[in-house]
């Protein structure tokens, strides 16, 4: 099974300095910052999944690429933009569309033709067909006699042409030579809909299926769709999970034919989620927050209106990572270091009904960074675990990818199969 990490030009800048919160006046980003893959001795991944929708940018999400980045991308091709050759190991580039992000469509915005350049100009190593999401899950109409409105029309439509392009790709990948491995989407709303697209796939000559739209599922009607799957599935083909990772569930999913995922969880819970920011093999953490005065919107209305002050703000933050750092030095004891913390919450959110003081006295007691073998770990000591700004905040991610990596080699042997 093979683990891809989904690009959204998440890099870190490796000459920002952490104590003046500065960076090199001199630094280019596409130059000098780093990708997870160069800050690690062992990559934590298998490949990267690049979504077209992510490159281009389509309607509210917009493009995480500037325009000279997208024309550099498709004149290099994703081999050399992402310089996966700085890798300790062989990594795969897997390409896609992008379907959450013209979910509202009523058809794709894209050609067939447009997607196959876009994959063939990136010189990917996998392209998965045009498709176009279903948000909908319904079990019972599997039922026999189940009422067929309980799938709107436009439902059925939108997989019956996702299977249309899937032929339309398969043949015109084939007619125009192209070298990357052509990967047909399955969408559905139940197990045997799922099914029955596999089918379809299958029947057409596709030997590497995506399944699409379970993102919101929960894990046990995920494993019921690939209960249904595995059982018409015809051998040596290979299925991947687009955007799913449940590692608690994957020796199950690898005993129903998934042979590789991608998912975005570990890097942004480091940033997105109100409490599990730290991986650990045993446990997660709570990042500890200290917001920047100047980049706190919340903050920001209450200096700008009066109702704080900006220099005593301005004090609390100092005070609190000058704390963080003499902590990490054992010069100041765990309940030193919360009083100050919390004195800064409370002023910049005293109305917050939940505090984090047992969280961080939880991460402070642990202090799990200074146990961590990785390199972000390793040169960045207890900033990593400060919750602030994006360089701090996706250093952690890192962590936290390479953090669930280690764990899923160890379940699985990881980097030990072929990819869908």
């Amino acid at each position: 099974m093979k683990f891809f990490f989904p690009d959204s030009q998440d890099l870190i800048d490796p000459s920002f300095d952490f104590e003046r919160e500065r960076r090199s006046t001199t630094r280019k980003r596409q130059r000098d910052d780093l990708y997870a893959h160069e800050v690690f001795s062992s990559t934590p991944f298998d490949g990267f999944l690049v979504s077209k929708g992510i490159v281009d940018g389509y309607g509210a999400l917009g493009s995480r690429y500037t325009l000279a980045q997208r024309h550099r991308l498709l004149r290099l091709g994703a081999p050399e933009f992402f310089r996966i050759d700085q890798a300790p190991k062989k990594l795969s580039i897997m390409g896609d569309c992008g379907a959450f992000t013209y979910v509202k469509e009523e058809v794709p915005p894209y050609s067939v033709e447009e997607v196959l350049e876009f994959y063939g100009n990136c010189q990917f190593d996998y392209g998965v067909s045009l498709d176009h999401i279903i948000l909908l899950f319904k079990p019972e109409a599997d039922a026999p006699g189940a009422l067929r409105d309980l799938v709107s029309e436009e439902l059925r439509e939108r997989r019956e042409l996702t299977l249309r392009l899937a032929k339309e790709f398969l043949q015109k990948h084939k007619a125009g030579g192209y070298s990357f491995e052509p990967v047909g989407v399955a969408q559905g709303w139940s197990p045997l809909s799922y099914a029955d697209s596999v089918r379809a796939l299958q029947k057409m000559g596709y030997r590497s299926i995506a399944l699409g739209g379970m993102v919101p599922l929960k894990t046990n009607e995920i494993i019921a769709c690939l209960e249904a799957i595995h059982e018409i599935r015809k051998p040596g083909v290979q299925f991947h999970l687009l955007g799913i990772s449940r590692p608690e569930h994957l020796k199950t999913f690898a005993r129903l034919g998934i042979t590789s995922f991608d998912s975005t969880s570990p890097l942004r819970q480091a940033f997105k989620d109100g409490k599990d920011n730290y991986y650990t093999p045993g446990a997660s953490y709570t990042a500890i927050r200290i917001p920047q005065v100047e980049g706190n919107p919340l903050l920001q209305r209450k200096v700008s209106s009066g109702a704080v002050s900006q220099d005593v703000a301005r004090k609390l933050e100092k005070a609190c990572l000058e704390v963080m750092k003499l902590f990490d030095e054992g010069r100041r004891t765990v309940e030193q270091a919360l009083a100050v913390l919390m004195e800064y919450e409370r002023f910049y959110d005293p109305d917050s009904k939940k505090g984090h003081e047992a969280a961080y006295r939880q991460t402070l007691t642990d202090a799990p960074w200074r146990k961590c073998p990785c390199e972000v770990c390793h040169e960045l000591r207890h900033h990593v675990i400060i919750f602030r700004g994006a360089e701090r905040n996706r250093r952690r991610g890192f962590h936290n990818v390479w953090n669930f990596y280690q764990q899923l080699e160890k379940k699985l042997g990881f980097g030990q199969g072929s990819a869908a």
